[in-house]
């Protein structure tokens, strides 16, 4: 059996393993593999596959591709009938009318969308890919500097031609990383409503969306007429559409700061060491015990720490702008505006198992835990000085509230006010030191 797994050279291959105290049979045995020389084969050609298929790309997007697919479509992904299409369509339609009385913010240019869980995959697959490669290129990287030099048997490319320790690590995180990207994707296909879900925008050209056969299985069961329901979630689709389409730094801002926490993923080679020395890599129980303690988990830095209050910060005042402007837009025309608006609160702020295995995989969890102080704030500034000022927060990345203005939102307004006052006084210090009326250098 092993030599068939071996192939050419394969005495050679099994005296060299049992010359370090190795017994090739029994590890064979403990790892499950099949004792028929055909079938052992078949095995030995797909993990081949499997490794030449993930190339230099940190992750394995066919196998993300594919495995999405299969996840979204377990329990069944019909095409959508021309009367769930209609429906989502005049909801949306109908949602764009109710925002124009409630936001400044036009509507996105985008044609409108009601997808089928399948067609949710392939819309989003590509921004899964600008989300997730710096991060798995990070965590690569890390394994191969902490595990290259480590590999069993302490083989390397002199004794067996071919091997490099670490190509064959990045090899095997690209497989893992696009089996886990696959299973995310496709488990939040069942989940989302639209594309917007996550605090992220999933399209690089914002459009609005509705995953059809979603919003009919949220539907089910609440108090709420169903077309209620679909136009309440067709609300928020719609107002988080207009934010990404008329607020063009906001995308890249959010993902750039994914990217500046990837940067700094380490590794505890030292942790690593210890959990891994006393582990019977025969027990498969207590190996996966192992993988499920953290032993893997990226150690934060205080550049990654700023980097997650800011993300944390900016999905707040996504999801507490939409929450706020959806709401107004609804609370004319919907009878159970304020019950829905609760439970989604709530659902955000849960998150799900979907979420949960994003959470793992990017080492960030995309909950906006301060929606409510982000709603409150959002809706002070709207008090103060009218929609119109409040969705002109947006215009530049530096107008963007902070922590303290989530923790105090009835003091915005002054520290906003001070914050201009300082500036112009240092609009007015650099006109003079360069002889300019004050506002030239503007």
């Amino acid at each position: 059996m092993m030599r068939a797994m071996l192939g050419d050279g394969a005495d050679d291959a099994i005296r060299e393993l049992q010359s370090r105290g190795f017994d090739p049979a029994a590890m064979a045995a403990a790892s499950g593999l099949p004792d028929d020389p055909a079938a052992l084969q078949q095995v030995v050609a797909q993990v081949q596959a499997l490794l030449s298929a993930s190339g230099d790309e940190p992750v394995n997007w066919q196998m993300a591709h594919d495995l999405a697919r299969q996840q979204a479509a377990a329990g069944g992904d019909p095409s959508l009938t021309a009367q769930q299409s209609k429906q989502v369509l005049d909801a949306l339609a109908v949602a764009e009318l109710w925002l124009d009385a409630a936001t400044e913010l036009p509507p996105s240019t985008g044609t409108p969308h009601a997808w089928s869980r399948a067609e949710w995959v392939e819309a989003t697959l590509p921004t899964w890919r600008t989300l997730t490669e710096p991060v798995a290129s990070s965590l690569s990287s890390a394994l191969v500097s902490a595990l290259g030099g480590s590999l069993p048997l302490g083989l390397d490319d002199s004794e067996v031609p071919g091997l490099d320790a670490g190509n064959l690590l990045r090899q095997l995180g690209s497989a893992v990383f696009g089996m886990q990207v696959g299973q995310a994707a496709g488990t939040l296909a069942h989940d989302v409503f639209g594309t917007t879900d996550i605090g992220l925008p999933l399209l690089d050209q914002p459009t609005p969306a509705l995953v059809a056969a979603n919003v009919d299985a949220f539907a089910e069961g609440l108090d709420a007429p169903a077309d209620e329901v679909r136009l309440f979630l067709a609300l928020r689709e719609a107002a988080a559409t207009r934010l990404f389409t008329h607020v063009p730094w906001l995308r890249s801002h959010l993902l750039s700061t994914v990217e500046t926490y990837a940067r700094g993923i380490t590794i505890d080679v030292d942790q690593l060491e210890e959990a891994v020395s006393s582990i019977d890599p025969t027990d498969a129980a207590a190996l996966q015990q192992a993988l499920s303690g953290g032993v893997f988990a990226p150690h934060t830095t205080p550049e990654q720490v700023a980097a997650l209050e800011r993300l944390e910060t900016a999905l707040a005042l996504v999801e507490g702008w939409v929450d706020e402007v959806a709401s107004n837009a609804a609370l004319p025309h919907l009878p159970h505006t304020m019950a829905l608006r609760e439970m989604i609160r709530r659902r955000r702020a849960a998150g799900g198992p979907a979420e949960q295995t994003f959470a793992n995989l990017v080492g960030l969890e995309l909950r906006p835990r301060r929606l409510r102080d982000a709603a409150a704030l959002w809706a002070q500034i709207a008090r103060d000085n009218g929609a119109a000022a409040r969705d002109a927060v947006w215009d530049h990345p530096d107008l963007l509230p902070g922590t303290e203005d989530l923790d105090d939102p009835s003091g915005y307004a002054a520290r906003r006010a001070t914050a201009v006052d300082d500036a112009a006084e240092v609009d007015r210090a650099l006109a003079e030191i360069l002889g300019e009326e004050p506002g030239e250098q503007a």
